[in-house]
């Protein structure tokens, strides 16, 4: 059979005539799939935030349905017009419009152009860098930022708010793989242990890294933050940092809104740098996953795992919507 004839099972997310949104399970074909440069057969995906949004009908995610999530994907190449990327290769694609209005990682193939393709690091396996998937090239990237700011261990204390979560979780666990000292700012104080089995020092909730006093500076006390959640969290850390310090954005599950003076900004000469992951520069985003697969390779990886199947997903596409998951949930694309 042509490998474009081939038949495959995907996840897919339709919408009804009255405008409701439904998820299940589908066999379709590579010829269904875009135009594009490679076409990957997908060994494993992963689960976001994201995800769950274009799994739900946002809009705001995803303009048309029917479609297949799934920002993240991992896999072997079967066919190739790229000179680039040879058939046979391992690869990642995570970011660009994948999952969001091209047909992603949900899916047992996808076609992409062949400069949205990052050949797989040695040392690192198709599974393992989706374990990492978006949610730990985000969190990468955002200690890339940090140290390029001079951020240096033994500096002081770097929190990580939204610590439980995805991206929180990969932070808390590459900056103590770095040697920082972490506090993990998190609303599920059940799963102390596990941020403290991750590398953070101290656990701290969610109220504790709040503020209610409507003060413009607080006392010092970060050395730098990741911050993945926005919000008052996010004002209060800024507000706290000491002089020349850095705070890293990369998500508003708090809220999308940052009530400020300038007065962090101006008296400490506090840094606020924005981290999209989606359309990082490729020379960016190889350096990143060369790190990741090297210098900070998480030792206790399965710590942060979960794996499911593509059946699975509809289950696990609830929970992380309801802030009812930890860590990172993989899926297993393989039958």
């Amino acid at each position: 059979m042509n490998v474009h004839e081939k038949k495959f099972r995907a996840l897919v997310v339709s919408e009804s005539p009255e405008g409701t949104f439904s998820r299940d399970i589908r066999e379709r074909s590579v010829n269904d799939l875009p135009p594009g440069d490679v076409l990957v057969r997908v060994q494993y995906s992963s689960l976001n935030y994201k995800d769950a949004l274009s799994a739900s009908g946002n809009r705001g995610v995803t303009k048309q349905y029917p479609h297949t999530p799934g920002i993240d994907a991992a896999g072997i190449v079967e066919d190739s017009k790229s000179s680039e990327v040879q058939a046979g290769e391992k690869v990642i694609v995570t970011g660009y419009d994948l999952g969001m209005n091209t047909p992603g990682g949900f899916g047992q193939y996808i076609r992409v152009p062949a400069d949205w393709v990052v050949k797989l690091p040695d040392h690192l396996s198709l599974r393992g860098s989706m374990i990492y998937g978006t949610a730990g090239f985000t969190a990468a990237l955002s200690v890339r930022r940090l140290q390029e700011q001079g951020l240096a261990p033994g500096q002081g204390d770097v929190l990580v708010t939204g610590a439980s979560g995805g991206v929180g979780s990969m932070a808390v666990a590459i900056l103590s793989k770095a040697g920082y000292h972490v506090v993990a700012a998190s609303g599920k104080q059940e799963e102390k242990q596990f941020l403290i089995d991750l590398g953070a020092r101290t656990v701290i909730s969610r109220d504790e890294a709040r503020d209610s006093s409507g003060r413009p500076l607080l006392k010092a006390r970060w050395a730098g933050v990741v911050d993945t959640v926005g919000g008052d969290i996010l004002a209060a850390a800024i507000k706290s940092v000491h002089y020349g310090g850095a705070v890293t954005c990369c998500g508003n599950a708090a809220s999308p809104d940052l009530a400020l003076t300038v007065y962090p900004f101006i008296l400490r000469a506090v840094r606020l740098i924005g981290i999209d992951s989606a359309n990082c520069p490729m020379d960016v985003r190889s350096m990143i996953w060369q790190k990741i697969a090297g210098e900070w390779k998480i030792d206790n990886l399965e710590l942060l795992t979960r794996e499911i199947s593509l059946g699975e997903l509809d289950i696990y596409i609830e929970r992380i919507l309801n802030g009812k998951l930890r860590g990172r949930t993989v899926v297993s694309l393989m039958n």
